[in-house]
């Protein structure tokens, strides 16, 4: 189980937010948000969690989260989103036989829906991938049980056609997949208010 986060430095993270938040704001927000990402699914012990940081593994967060959640940590490799996912999904296929990826944008992913893609991907040898797709049309989840490089090259990442754009790779590399129920992630400022009613209850 691979989770994908910037350090939480103003001004490199959750730049969308900015205008709403201000650059101080967003980072704190997506210290929240990894944060609580890591509280949902470390202690259920799924599977080994390893966290992939950028731009390095050296922010005082990544230490303090990996002692508190007994995780490792990793360093994102390649020049954008695609790169970093597939160098991550083929390191971690190298040891297991199956490898889900995440960010840490969801509030309302958490170990049900990593146990399913995890068991759909495990159980049935004829099943390539999972999806957990976003309301927004890009995706919160993704299961594997091989990297391919087209699922991740000339993606248009942070648009409403992820998701679609993905499905089209992998009938296109003849594969199965299962998917997921849609969920909503936190990336823009309306989706601001939506996420305030869900932790505040």
């Amino acid at each position: 189980m691979l989770v994908l986060a910037k350090a939480p430095v103003a001004g490199a993270c959750k730049t969308r937010l900015t205008p709403a938040l201000g650059a101080e704001g967003a980072a704190a927000l997506h210290r929240e948000l990894l944060e609580g990402t890591l509280a949902r699914l470390a202690p259920a012990g799924i599977a080994p969690l390893a966290l992939w940081c950028a731009p390095d593994a050296q922010h005082p967060v990544f230490r303090a989260l990996a002692r508190r959640f007994a995780l490792s940590l990793h360093i994102q490799q390649g020049g954008d989103l695609g790169e970093r996912l597939l160098y991550a999904a083929t390191d971690a296929l190298a040891q297991a036989d199956a490898v889900v990826l995440i960010g840490c944008d969801c509030p309302g992913l958490g170990p049900a829906q990593v146990t399913s893609a995890l068991a759909a991907l495990l159980e049935s040898p004829q099943q390539d991938a999972v999806l957990g797709p976003a309301d927004d049309g890009g995706y919160v989840l993704l299961g594997l049980r091989r990297a391919a490089p087209e699922l991740f090259t000339d993606i248009p990442w942070g648009g409403d056609r992820v998701a679609a754009v993905t499905r089209a790779r992998m009938a296109g590399l003849g594969w199965r997949w299962q998917e997921l129920a849609s969920l909503p992630d936190l990336d823009r400022p309306e989706d601001l208010l939506w996420y305030r009613q869900v932790i505040t209850g």
